[in-house]
């Protein structure tokens, strides 16, 4: 990214929602700028890290845009260990706007996506994992997710990863000394340095199955309500998501297109959608439905197959089971159990009633063991993606070193996947990473951060 004075607003705008909206603005023009365009009344002292009250003028005009208070944070106490001057103004689209522009006209420019926070990890403010963990505070759709990336905030994810990187490095350093100095050295003890590696590769490998459940925190999963018409999925749909978000009727085929709500059920974000029923028709316009519903089926992380109590188990529930992708994780359930006191032999794992709401709370935690989620309370950290698949790299380089132990090969050929172990730790938290890398995880933030 370019150096320079950058600007832009920080919160979220748009009309009649927000009272404040916040221009950030960092880089070694940001006083400046700031002394040029707001006009403290009195004898207000401008120092920093003090608030000022006052109006942003436009220089030229002399108009007053918007009344303000403003924020002055001088290197390096500040997010990106710059000069950041950060005005506060109403909320809204247009006097916030017209803010900017005159923030850029002095002299700063708009700032790209996360480069604030790149600003704080290049200047030493953070390291990459805190800087990513912002992002995902940002973006939580859930308390644990939010709790999770608080978790890297608070430098956790650093302490592991780095934690494990020192102990390569030592176990490096050992074997490279070796290969130089072998016979000025007390011997090396290679199953002792094996068994180093193997410890910190299954450490690894744990945390890359932990940042695996931890994801379904972040992202949530999708799961698509199946089944044949009027088995009462708008009724389980409304239950779940403790809304009328679909319609239920007694008539077959009422839901002609997908209904999809967005929920958090026991800390992990689902949308439920809701399709057609399945059967066959003449009807054009539930054709669509239903070739919707099966595209949806086909989209989805799991899929919940229900039927009706009443009617029992039939050759078309069971085709509908038939047609579900085998490697897609699905659960069976029979509903209307309030009007049926001894289902007889179906292959549904729960009855529950979406009328009376009897068996929802076992509804969601199978939904949840089916969705490989079962229960995440003692999750302490998670890795991202970027961060599992650099994880399981070093992982799976330690896996050489250790190929070469059993193989009794000299130190030197240890060292190789050692090496590369020790880089894939480094660029989990930016101790080793290329500008191109860093301008591609910065630029998925959101600007003004």
């Amino acid at each position: 990214m370019s150096s320079g004075t950058i600007a832009a607003v920080a919160t979220a705008v748009a009309a009649g929602e927000g009272s404040v909206a916040i221009v950030r603005i960092s880089g070694s023009e940001a006083e400046r700028i700031g002394q040029s365009l707001f006009k403290a009344p009195g004898d207000q002292c401008w120092e920093s890290h003090r608030v000022l009250y006052g109006h942003v003028c436009d220089p030229q005009s002399g108009e007053r845009i918007d009344e303000a208070l403003l924020l002055l944070m001088r290197a390096p106490r500040s997010f990106t260990r710059e000069t950041v001057v950060e005005l506060h103004c109403h909320g809204g689209l247009i006097s916030v706007q017209r803010v900017l522009e005159l923030v850029l006209s002095a002299g700063a420019r708009r700032a790209l996506p996360g480069e604030f926070s790149q600003r704080a990890f290049l200047n030493g403010r953070l390291d990459l994992t805190r800087a990513e963990a912002i992002s995902e505070l940002v973006t939580a759709r859930s308390r644990r997710a939010a709790q999770l990336a608080m978790a890297g905030l608070d430098g956790g994810l650093e302490r592991r990863t780095g934690a494990l990187r020192e102990r390569l490095l030592d176990q490096l350093a050992e074997l490279e000394a070796r290969v130089d100095f072998e016979d000025d050295l007390p011997p090396l003890d290679g199953s002792a340095v094996a068994a180093e590696l193997e410890q910190v590769q299954q450490e690894l490998r744990q945390l890359v199955s932990d940042g695996q459940r931890g994801q379904l925190l972040r992202d949530g999963l999708k799961v698509a309500i199946l089944g044949r018409p009027n088995v009462g999925k708008s009724s389980l749909l409304n239950l779940l998501s403790r809304s009328d978000r679909a319609i239920v009727t007694d008539l077959p085929g009422t839901t002609r297109d997908l209904v999809e709500s967005e929920l958090v059920l026991n800390g992990v974000p689902l949308t439920l959608l809701d399709t057609a029923g399945i059967r066959d028709t003449d009807d054009r316009v539930e054709q669509l439905g239903i070739e919707r519903s099966r595209a949806a089926m086909q989209s989805a992380d799991v899929v919940l197959l229900l039927f009706d109590l009443l009617e029992g188990w039939t050759p078309a529930d069971q085709a509908l089971l038939d047609s579900i992708p085998a490697e897609l994780p699905r659960l069976v359930v029979a509903n209307k159990a309030d009007q049926v006191a001894a289902p007889g032999e179906t292959p549904a794992q729960l009855c529950i009633s979406a009328l009376t709401g009897a068996g929802h709370d076992q509804l969601v935690e199978q939904l949840l063991i089916c969705c490989g989620h079962s229960g995440e309370q003692g999750l302490q950290v998670a890795l991202n993606r970027r961060q599992q698949d650099l994880a399981a790299q070093a992982a799976a380089s330690l896996q050489g070193s250790l190929d070469a132990a059993v193989q009794q090969l000299p130190w030197d050929f240890w060292t190789i996947d050692l090496r590369a172990a020790v880089r894939a730790l480094g660029e989990i938290t930016g101790a080793e990473v290329s500008e191109a890398v860093l301008d591609r995880i910065f630029s998925r933030f959101c600007i003004g951060k």
